[in-house]
Parts: structure tokens; C-alpha cells; sequence
């Protein structure tokens, strides 16, 4: 059985973070205050990039408290290419990632932990599940366009069983993950799409959760640019999983 007992896991909490100087020392104390009250043996791993401060915050904040860890990159590689660097180096029992600017409240792993105790792989926040609570609702607008592009993401590669593949709270079993995160290759925003992928083709088993939520209204994706680059993502996350398919069958 892969369950956890509810005393016993270990987590390693991975922020990922481009240009988050104003929302990540917050985001980390709200974590750490989070994990030690519930006596949670825990690290916080963060993998920063950016020209506003974030990459000299972490490497000062790393120095000051043992339980943060910093991971900088120059230039800006992605959401994808920082969660996978960090995932290499987690140590705890459960590994998993949440926004720099805690758009969905750290006390959610509550039901995160519940799901592992039952015996999930991995485990997921979801905004489009019942019971979920959008507390501050993104722009009309982005709602409008994050409905068009999920309905393109089930056309093109399924998880037509997952409503909400983007929200950043997702959490795995650290073997789970190791397996997941060196297959993956999509340095963007889309890897979540990719890591969801990958983990139906695995036969894991995955759990979805509602969470809380709040739009921060500062979104770091470019209507355009950002978009352009996101669908390209999903076409190559369709043709990799064809590909594999044809491996697997021929």
C-alpha cells in the first residue's frame, strides 16, 4: 500500500517564482508557519529567475533560515524548466509546488494530505471541482480565455476527467515525481499539462481536490505572446504522446 500515515511524511514545498519580490517572503513564512504548527518535517525549495530583486531575496533568505533552499537561473527559462530543477534535489516523502504569490492558501494541504493517507500518487488542486471557492475571481476576460484554451487542451491530449489542469498546488509522492519530472521536457507553463499526461499513461492514481483560490490580477503570462508560446507546448505534448504510443504499440 502507498499510503502515509498521517504523522509520518515529510514535504518539500517548491516556489517557483519570476519577478515575485513584493509576495515571496510572505508566501514563505505563511508555509513554514503552516508546516510547523502541524509538526511537518519540511523544506522549502525556492527556483527563482528575475531582474526585480526575487533572485537576491532567496539566496538571503536560504542563508537565514535552514529549512529554505534557493535555486536561481538567469535570463527566464520557464515554470517548467524551475519546478523540474527543484523536484531534482526534494528530499521529503511528498514533493510538490505552489504560486509565489499564494494564490491557493498553504492550509489547503490539509485535503492534499488526506488524499495521500488514502493511498493518491499524486494529488491535485482544482478550481473547477464543487467546493471549490474562488475568492477573487480573475478579469472577465481571462476567465473567458482560460475556458477557450481548456477546451483546446482536451481536444488535443484528453484529461477530459481533469477540468482544471493549471492551478498551482500539485503535489506527488517523491518516487512518483522522480519518475514524472525526468520525462519531462516542456520548460513552460504547460508542463502541468504534460506531468498530467504523463501520469495517465503511468497508470497512477490521481486525486483531485477543491481548493480556495484568489486572483492576485497579476498575471505573469502575455495574452499573446504567452498564448502563442502555450499552444505550440500542447502540440508537442500531443505529439510526444502519440509518439510514445506508437513506441509502446509497435
Amino acid at each position: 500500500m502507498n499510503a502515509f500515515s498521517p504523522a509520518t511524511p515529510s514535504v518539500s514545498l517548491i516556489i517557483p517564482a519570476y519577478n515575485e519580490v513584493e509576495s515571496l517572503t510572505k508566501t514563505i513564512d505563511e508555509a513554514h508557519a503552516y508546516f510547523d504548527a502541524h509538526r511537518i518535517t519540511h523544506e522549502i525549495i525556492t527556483a527563482v529567475e528575475g531582474d526585480d530583486g526575487t533572485v537576491e531575496l532567496a539566496q538571503s533568505l536560504s542563508a537565514a533560515h535552514e529549512y529554505v533552499r534557493a535555486i536561481t537561473h538567469s535570463g527566464r527559462r520557464g515554470k517548467g524548466f524551475a519546478v523540474r530543477s527543484a523536484m531534482e534535489l526534494a528530499t521529503g516523502d511528498i514533493v510538490g509546488f505552489t504560486d509565489a504569490d499564494n494564490k491557493t492558501p498553504v492550509d489547503e494541504f490539509d485535503l492534499v494530505l488526506a488524499a495521500f493517507t488514502q493511498g493518491a500518487d499524486l494529488v491535485i488542486g482544482s478550481r473547477g471541482l464543487a467546493g471549490a471557492r474562488i475568492e477573487r475571481p480573475r478579469h472577465w476576460y481571462r476567465r473567458v480565455g482560460a475556458g477557450v484554451f481548456a477546451r483546446f487542451v482536451h481536444a488535443a491530449v484528453g484529461l477530459r476527467d481533469v477540468p482544471d489542469t493549471q492551478c498551482g498546488f500539485k503535489f506527488f509522492r517523491r518516487d512518483v515525481a522522480r519518475n514524472l519530472f525526468s520525462r519531462q521536457v516542456i520548460d513552460g507553463y504547460m508542463f502541468d499539462v504534460e506531468i498530467l499526461c504523463l501520469a495517465a499513461e503511468a497508470g497512477y492514481r490521481l486525486v483531485q481536490v477543491p481548493v480556495r483560490w484568489r486572483d492576485d490580477r497579476d498575471s505573469r503570462l502575455r495574452l499573446i505572446g504567452g498564448n502563442v508560446r502555450n499552444v505550440a507546448d500542447i502540440r508537442q505534448i500531443r505529439r510526444n504522446r502519440l509518439a510514445r504510443r506508437r513506441t509502446s504499440t509497435g
